[in-house]
């Protein structure tokens, strides 16, 4: 991957619908072989997937909330990242290394909701403790890592 491929993929993380053409010339190549570095980077798996970014609060999910479990023991671990890829609600699942195990993220109606997620995580059999921080405001949020050139 050369710094070409870099400008690609940050301009695709900003807008992944801009046009080739837009695109050859921000890179300064011809849009031919703008689509083949593309094509290459898919099938490379360095591009996993081309995604639409929503405004949660525009579909009512005004509720976020990061929940981090700490598990009895490790081979309770496969059965809660089962549940959590289940769960409609949590929309991040991160096994971590500290004080906990996994960080979850929430992203819900209501605290009422927030209320029933977090007793059915309590309830996945090897779930101990947890711990749950509620989201104030988000200052900062991207999908993708800027890359830098090299």
């Amino acid at each position: 991957m050369d710094n070409t491929d870099i400008r690609i993929i940050n301009a695709l993380s900003e807008n992944a619908r801009i046009s080739a053409s837009d695109l050859s010339e921000k890179v300064n190549l011809s849009v031919s072989a703008v689509i083949e570095r593309i094509r290459k980077l898919e099938n490379a798996g360095c591009i996993k997937q081309y995604t639409t970014v929503l405004d949660e609060t525009k579909f009512g999910l005004d509720v976020t909330a990061f929940i981090c479990i700490l598990m009895d023991h490790p081979h309770y671990n496969e059965q809660f990242i089962e549940f959590a890829r289940r769960k409609s609600g949590i929309v991040e699942c991160n096994y971590v290394a500290g004080d906990y195990d996994f960080l979850i993220k929430i992203q819900t109606d209501s605290t009422r909701s927030l209320e029933r997620l977090l007793d059915e995580v309590k309830s996945v059999p090897g779930v101990g403790r947890t711990k749950t921080m509620l989201v104030l405001s988000t200052s900062k949020q991207f999908r993708s890592p800027k890359l830098r050139e090299r």
